[in-house]
């Protein structure tokens, strides 16, 4: 335990001094709070959704999450290529307590980014249902960090490169997000954009933390957890069964 404990610390640590990070990765859901919350609110409103910021805001978080705990997995690489990795690989250790430490760490970090973009929406003026639904909204918020941390440690063991990972990132991320009901209402979409949102794994995170937030889960809560915790947990051995098969 002591592997998983020091390795979760040390990407805390490196999150902390790292301040141009956190800088850059709240810069991104702010923007999309203020230009599409303040731009489209009106056009929302007046075509019966009411405030879009109340919509929005659960899909932001959910994008803080998203990017943060993808991108740890870039750090795979790095430490590949600057041999930290093999010290660590080499240790007598399994590899499972490797990946399970890194993973938790990167979930954490991905966590309290979701936690600013949250206090950040607060301050451009959403408001969730209660205070207590706060509690189950980090339930799902945990979900999504490892959910999002196992799939980037899965491609980043695959890849030497980080620019090749970046660009799978980016490919493969911005679907994703646009098309799980982060910006826009699933009801009422074209036949195909319904089946490829109900096979995304983010729409269910981003329904379960609106649901959690504001009440009125499109798929109902239950199920979000079911489907989100079923697919976190098929990931996390699909990325220590990767993690575990690294040439160094």
């Amino acid at each position: 335990m002591k592997i998983i404990y020091i390795l979760w610390l040390r990407q805390l640590k490196r999150y902390f001094r790292s301040k141009s990070r956190i800088v850059g990765s709240i810069a991104q859901p702010l923007l999309f709070l203020l230009a599409f919350g303040f731009g489209f609110n009106s056009i929302y409103q007046r075509a019966g959704g009411g405030n879009y910021i109340q919509f929005l805001a659960p899909g932001i978080i959910a994008m803080g999450i998203l990017f943060t705990a993808v991108f740890s997995g870039i750090e795979i690489i790095w430490d590949r290529q600057f041999g930290f990795l093999k010290e660590t690989l080499v240790a007598p250790v399994s590899r499972m307590k490797i990946m399970i430490g890194r993973t938790l760490g990167g979930g954490t970090v991905a966590i309290l980014q979701g936690l600013i973009v949250f206090l950040i929406s607060l301050l451009v003026g959403f408001k969730p249902g209660g205070i207590h639904l706060i509690l189950l909204a980090l339930v799902f918020m945990a979900l999504i960090s490892l959910f999002f941390t196992a799939l980037g440690t899965a491609i980043a063991s695959m890849l030497r490169d980080m620019q090749g990972f970046q660009l799978i990132m980016n490919f493969l991320l911005m679907p994703l997000f646009f098309l799980s009901g982060s910006l826009f209402p699933l009801e009422g979409l074209p036949k195909a954009l319904t089946i490829v949102a109900k096979i995304n794994p983010l729409s269910y995170g981003i329904d379960g933390l609106r649901g959690a937030l504001m009440g009125g889960a499109q798929f109902g809560l239950m199920s979000d957890f079911l489907i989100l915790g079923i697919i976190t947990v098929i990931m996390l051995m699909i990325g220590s069964y990767l993690f575990s098969k690294i040439q160094i």
